[in-house]
Formats: C-alpha cells, sequence, structure tokens
C-alpha cells in the first residue's frame, strides 16, 4: 500500500506586502510536499495584496486557499490560520520570506521518522536582491532526533522564530499567539517546546528571511519591554512542565533570550530618555533573577562562548553594557 505523507497546512499571514507576495506565493506552490495545503489569510491589506491572492488562488485553486478578515495583527491572522487548519502539522511562512521547494517534504518526513512534535531547520536571511547577509544556524552537533529530556540545552540554544519550524498540530490544542504584543514568537514558541518530547532537525537552510531596508532603520520603542514580558510568560509555564527541574537551561534561556536579546533592541532606540528607562527595567529583571554579570560573559551557546561567536561592533556594545558605561553606549550607537 502506498504511503499517504502527512497533510501539512502553511499558514501565510499578509498585510500590505504586494512587492514581496507573488515570491513567497510562488515558493510554496512550488513544493515537492504533495499533501499541502495553503492558508493565506489577508490581513486587512490596503494596498494590492488581496488581488495577488485572488490570483494565485483562481489559478492554483488545489493549493491555495484565499482568506480576507479585518486587520488584528500578525498574531491574530496566525491563530485564524491555526482555527482552520486542517493538516496533521502546521507551518508559518511570513509574506515577505520564501522558502526552499523541498522545504515541507523534509520536515514532515523527520516527523514522521522521528515521531516528533516539532522540527527545526536553519535560516539564510538574506537581502531584497537575493543576497545571502547572515546564516542563522539552529542546532548544530545534534542528531536529527533529539530527545529533549537527554538534550534539554537545545531549550536554551534554538532561536525562536515561528517560521523555520514545522509543529504538530496538537500542540496548539490549548495555546494560541497572544494578541497585541510584540515579540509574540518568544511568548509561544518556547512553550510549544516545553510540551514537546521529541524535536527533529535538519541542517539545511530552508528559510529565507528577508531584511528589509526600511525595517532596519525603523526606530525602536518600548514595545521592546514585551520582550521581558514574554520571558516572564515562558518562566511561569516552565515550573508548571515536566522539565521544571532544569534550572540551568531556564537560566540560560533567561539571558539569551531576555538580556540579550533585549540589549539587541535597545541597541536601535533613539531616544535617550527611554534608553535610559529601559535599562533600568533590564536591571530590574536581572535583579530579580538574580543574573549576575559572570552569568552573562560565561553563556555558553552550542557549547562555545557566545560572546566570541559575535562581531567585534556587537561584542564591544555587549561589553559596554554589561560594565555600565551607558553613556559610552550612546556615543558608540
Amino acid at each position: 500500500m502506498k504511503h499517504v505523507p502527512s497533510k501539512v497546512s502553511v499558514i501565510v499571514p499578509v498585510y500590505n506586502v504586494e512587492k514581496y507576495l507573488a515570491k513567497c506565493l510562488d515558493s510554496l506552490i512550488c513544493q515537492t510536499h504533495q499533501n499541502l495545503e495553503i492558508l493565506v489569510v489577508n490581513d486587512g491589506s490596503t494596498d494590492r495584496s488581496g488581488e495577488i491572492i485572488l490570483d494565485y488562488a483562481q489559478r492554483y485553486p488545489h493549493k491555495i486557499k484565499a482568506f480576507l478578515k479585518e486587520n488584528g495583527g500578525l498574531s491574530d491572522a496566525r491563530n485564524f490560520g491555526i482555527d482552520i487548519a486542517t493538516g496533521d502539522f502546521i507551518g508559518f511562512v511570513d509574506s515577505d520570506d520564501y522558502v526552499s521547494a523541498s522545504m515541507f517534504q523534509e520536515m514532515a518526513a523527520l516527523a514522521e521518522e522521528h515521531n516528533a512534535e516539532m522540527v527545526i531547520c536553519n535560516v539564510l536571511k538574506v537581502d531584497e536582491l537575493g543576497k545571502i547577509k547572515q546564516k542563522i544556524t539552529q542546532v548544530p552537533n545534534m542528531p536529527d532526533k533529539i530527545d529533549l529530556e537527554s538534550n534539554f540545552s537545545v531549550f536554551s540554544d534554538i532561536s525562536y522564530f515561528a517560521c523555520n519550524k514545522l509543529f504538530k498540530r496538537s500542540l496548539f490544542n490549548e495555546k494560541r499567539f497572544k494578541k497585541n504584543v510584540h515579540f509574540e514568537d518568544i511568548q509561544l514558541i518556547p512553550q510549544l517546546v516545553l510540551d514537546c518530547t521529541t524535536i527533529a532537525q535538519t541542517q539545511n537552510y530552508h528559510y529565507h528571511y528577508l531584511e528589509r531596508l526600511n525595517s532596519i532603520s525603523k526606530t525602536h520603542t518600548e514595545k521592546g519591554l514585551d520582550i521581558l514580558k514574554a520571558v516572564e510568560e515562558v518562566e511561569g509555564y516552565f515550573k508548571t512542565t515536566k522539565y521544571s527541574n532544569k534550572l540551568k537551561e531556564l537560566k540560560n534561556f533567561q539571558i539569551f533570550e531576555g538580556v540579550y536579546s533585549f540589549i539587541a533592541y535597545l541597541a536601535f532606540v533613539q531616544n535617550d530618555d527611554l534608553f535610559y528607562q529601559m535599562c533600568e527595567k533590564l536591571e530590574f529583571f536581572m535583579k530579580k533573577r538574580d543574573i549576575k554579570r559572570k552569568n552573562l560573559l560565561q553563556l555558553n551557546r552550542f557549547g562555545k562562548n557566545y560572546l566570541l561567536s559575535l562581531s567585534l561592533k556587537k561584542n564591544l556594545f555587549y561589553l559596554l553594557f554589561f560594565a555600565g558605561q551607558k553613556k559610552l553606549i550612546r556615543k558608540f550607537m
């Protein structure tokens, strides 16, 4: 009897991305995985995105399902897709990004082979010309099948993008992306990991994340505080799981996703008063969790010192912050 591959639902939230949408959808209709539904959720776009979606849905009716809803933000659009998904597994692709043709075939096969609740792939950060700006490796030096109980370091090592992962649909039985917040991935995806027993991974760079010019120059605001709130929510859930005794990995998660991510965000906060206010919030976050400067300097990721893996500029920025040299940081920026 011929094997029928697991059905995969790919959710694509769309809001005003007419310049990039066709490339995204082209990469999905070309998927080699044969049992795939592409759920394109128009989150109240005001540009030509809606026309592009309808055109693709008419040309590829057996692959693309088009939906229109009033604007509610990224989390709301993703949740809309989760509610209507019929696949055994769920994936997310942002509408200005694109993926390799074999992404979902390989990831679904790995999920089946290893009975994994989640599958992870590597990410390429690209510019608008398709030039590779950065290779983001997720789980190096690990087998395809990762037993979380014995390899729980991955909890604090992986990057918490939603879009380079394939999720067993049952992970969303009682969970959704939090609405009206920033950094919703940091809030939800670690909780989904904590519900897993087995994770699978591929070292292939299937996901292409577009670094748009207008996103690089965008001013950062107090919304960055949502990073710390997201970590706090994960901490609360962590205590209720079967991994609640793994406190070393929790602390590394607090440092990497909380402190380091927050400082990286601070680098683009242009208002001096806001910068210092947010620094105070971070210092309170660290004090409450007894995170010392030595913990920050000694953080290992994938078995290597994290600071040593960074560029000289980033390294200097972090070191100035750890030394309390905030005025120098402002000059440095």
